[in-house]
């Protein structure tokens, strides 16, 4: 299975609403319940209406349209990634996965994933 690394830095946040989010940017994911509107987007894309952000993440995703039928390919990335106590943030398209991991143990995670079987690409 191959990885993809992108070479961007994100944030997780908390808006008020969405009227502020520019859904043209390369990469915005928003989620909506009874009692939040979360998004994840790049760093320098954060709307002024964002009222919590966690900044400083990086993400990868897994490389290629992934059919609903496959079975456990983030919860192996996720579990191999606990063994090792770095802690993701995921988040699915309709065609992959992708995964979010603090900045400081990125290089380290992608290393993990690669002895562990997964090849790593770059966007670069």
């Amino acid at each position: 299975m191959k990885i993809q690394k992108i070479h961007r830095d994100f944030s997780v946040c908390k808006v008020m609403d969405y009227s502020l989010v520019n859904l043209d940017t390369e990469y915005s994911f928003i989620g909506k319940t009874s009692t939040e509107k979360s998004l994840v987007c790049l760093t320098d894309d954060v709307p002024p209406n964002a009222v919590q952000r966690d900044d400083g993440w990086r993400a990868f995703c897994i490389q290629g349209a992934l059919d609903f039928s496959l079975i456990g390919i983030l919860a192996g990335i996720a579990g191999i990634l606990a063994d090792n106590a770095i802690p993701i943030f995921a988040v699915s398209t309709f065609d992959t996965d992708y995964i979010l991991i603090k900045k400081e143990n990125y290089p380290r995670a992608l290393h993990i994933l690669k002895n562990a079987g997964y090849e790593i690409a770059s966007t670069d």
